[in-house]
């Protein structure tokens, strides 16, 4: 297969939004050549754990996941959010495929160390089987990932899904060229929140130790650069954060090493 191949990752800001998300299935639709999709979901997560008086914990934008939060975002994320987003897709002319990482075993991890910080049942990737991706994009399926793993041993793990949809895309750039695109609801990583247009059009290694050191980046922008960084340092062609309206053009942030 020579064919590019694109990654894209959206967030629970696109998920919730009605509207959004129907501009982005429509937009994902007509994404020329394969692709591969991948999803969050935290808001309702957090809303579902809230009614079963689940609390919520949060450290540096990720997680706490404990038996009873791993309950909660397995049926939001790998069940209601995934099935709701492939029958979009499906009726937008994709022939989408909904998977977890054990589905194929094509993502393991292994539980994250209880140190310095116990995030409970929360992964790290250890492997994605590329030549499953192979044969699902052969086959002319869009693979439509939650970030619900699992270890090999009969535990599921929830992982942060911008380091799913960096795995995937490395996966994915054994296979062919492949890009990656983080849309969210902002149009790029913005110098001031308040401000769209203070979009930063470029992020670096280097310069992502001052914008973090000066607080710019903070919270749930973190992981998802560094994971950015990663990618397009290990083989991934591009990386771009972007809002989910602009995924058909070249607007938003782009990650360099």
């Amino acid at each position: 297969m020579t064919e590019q191949i694109t990654v894209v990752k959206i967030g629970g800001n696109v998920l919730d939004d009605a509207g959004a998300l129907a501009r982005f299935v429509a937009a994902f639709a007509a994404l020329p050549g394969r692709k591969i999709l991948i999803h969050g979901g935290g808001k309702l997560a957090t809303r579902l754990a809230g009614r079963l008086e689940l609390e919520t914990k949060m450290v540096d934008g990720r997680r706490i996941t404990d038996k009873g939060t791993l309950d909660v975002v397995t049926m939001v994320y790998a069940g209601l959010v995934n099935k709701q987003l492939v029958a979009a897709l499906q009726a937008a002319g994709c022939n989408a495929l909904g998977l977890s990482g054990a589905d194929g075993n094509v993502v393991r991890a292994s539980r994250r160390k209880a140190e310095p910080v116990d995030y409970g049942f929360v992964g790290d990737i250890q492997a994605v089987d590329d030549g499953l991706l192979r044969k699902l994009l052969e086959a002319g399926i869009v693979p439509v990932f939650c970030a619900i793993l699992h270890d090999g041993k009969g535990s599921l793990l929830n992982c942060n899904a911008d380091s799913v949809a960096s795995a995937v895309a490395l996966a994915a750039a054994r296979i062919a060229p492949t890009d990656l695109v983080y849309c969210f609801e902002k149009r790029g990583v913005l110098r001031d929140p308040a401000d769209e247009g203070s979009v930063i059009a470029a992020i670096t290694t280097e310069s992502f130790v001052t914008l973090r050191t000066e607080g710019v980046v903070s919270k749930g922008m973190l992981p998802k650069i560094e994971t950015a960084l990663r990618a397009v340092a290990e083989g991934v062609r591009s990386v771009r954060i972007k809002h989910a309206d602009d995924l058909l053009n070249d607007h938003g942030t782009i990650i360099r090493p």
